[in-house]
């Protein structure tokens, strides 16, 4: 790594209390789509994981700017929760509008893809099940408006409906922005979120929303006893609203109401999830404004031609089905 690149990081390694006299090893991690994330080892065998975001003044979505701060927010507020796992925070800094670093304890374990062999079965049904009582935990915390606690794309608001067009309009402007074609005209996909809108209004609390828990970001610690939950990772996308719409990423590409062993743990854990009409019209919801994020971030973070190939698939035409639907179908 070159003198330059090697400035933000020994800045926010600085900003911890840590000088490169203690650096044993670093590396970057592959795979990142927005950050630039590093593990740094210490001289005294601890490590550092350490989060840079891109230049500010780049192509970012409009929820992104500041989204730093969110992640820190998450760690802190789910540290409190008894037996939740998220990575501690050690220092950050908020320096311009994307942030200038994060960095956090390493915490153990990898992402369950990574697992080999990948949990199955009765390990399978325990893992998730307790990942449904940490997210239950969770969602026991609550906030004083919905919306982006960065306040990207408006203010926090009095009702979730508000908040939630906030955050339909911000993608959908970023798709104008960055010249995305969407699988319909940007104004009939705003009818389609207002015609579910009662629906919306039946959630009265904010609670705080991860918004980004499949698979990859659940991490699992293995050892000669078994397998357990590590932490719960990367929370930029959290955000202040229904809880419900957590149940999106952690059934990515699926089916939550298959997932029995984690809605097991997550209602033992205290959580309440009932699927009824108007929960599922959420979901639905919930659903294709995630979708509209990972099909509109491809333009500005220059997918390669094969990973928008797989978007086509995994995405634009799931939402080109979800738009024509009339309101009068859930999201199985």
């Amino acid at each position: 790594m070159s003198d330059t690149g090697m400035a933000p990081l020994t800045s926010a390694l600085a900003g911890a209390g840590v000088s490169w006299d203690q650096v044993a090893s670093s590396r970057a991690f592959a795979g990142g789509t927005f950050n630039t994330v590093h593990l740094v080892r210490l001289v005294d065998g601890t490590a550092v994981v350490v989060k840079i975001p891109p230049d500010p003044a780049g192509p970012v979505l409009g929820y992104e700017r500041g989204i730093l701060g969110t992640e820190a927010l998450y760690y802190r507020l789910a540290g409190q929760c008894q037996g939740v796992t998220v990575p501690a925070v050690i220092a950050v800094d908020l320096t311009g509008d994307a942030g200038g670093y994060l960095v956090m304890a390493e915490c153990p374990g990898s992402p369950w893809p990574d697992l080999t062999p990948v949990p199955g079965g009765g390990e399978r049904d325990e893992l998730r099940a307790e990942v449904g009582r940490q997210v239950a935990r969770l969602h026991t915390v609550t906030g004083t408006g919905f919306g982006y606690p960065s306040l990207a794309v408006g203010p926090l608001r009095d009702s979730w409906r508000e908040a939630f067009f906030d955050m339909v309009n911000a993608v959908l402007a970023d798709a104008l922005r960055f010249a995305v074609t969407l699988p319909r005209p940007a104004a009939d996909i705003k009818n389609w979120f207002v015609a579910r809108a009662t629906a919306l209004d039946e959630v009265a609390t904010p609670v705080l929303v991860h918004f980004d828990l499949w698979d990859g970001n659940i991490l699992v610690e293995s050892s000669s006893a078994g397998r357990r939950i590590g932490a719960l990772i990367d929370a930029e996308r959290a955000f202040w609203g229904d809880p419900l719409a957590e149940f999106v990423s952690l059934a990515l590409f699926a089916d939550i109401e298959q997932d029995t062993a984690f809605l097991h743990g997550y209602r033992s854990g205290g959580g309440t999830a009932n699927f009824d009409f108007a929960a599922r019209q959420r979901l639905l919801a919930y659903r294709a404004y995630l979708y509209l994020i990972m099909w509109v971030e491809a333009v500005p973070r220059r997918f390669t031609q094969r990973q928008r190939d797989r978007l086509v698939h995994k995405v634009f035409q799931p939402l080109e089905a979800i738009f024509s639907n009339d309101g009068t179908e859930g999201p199985r």
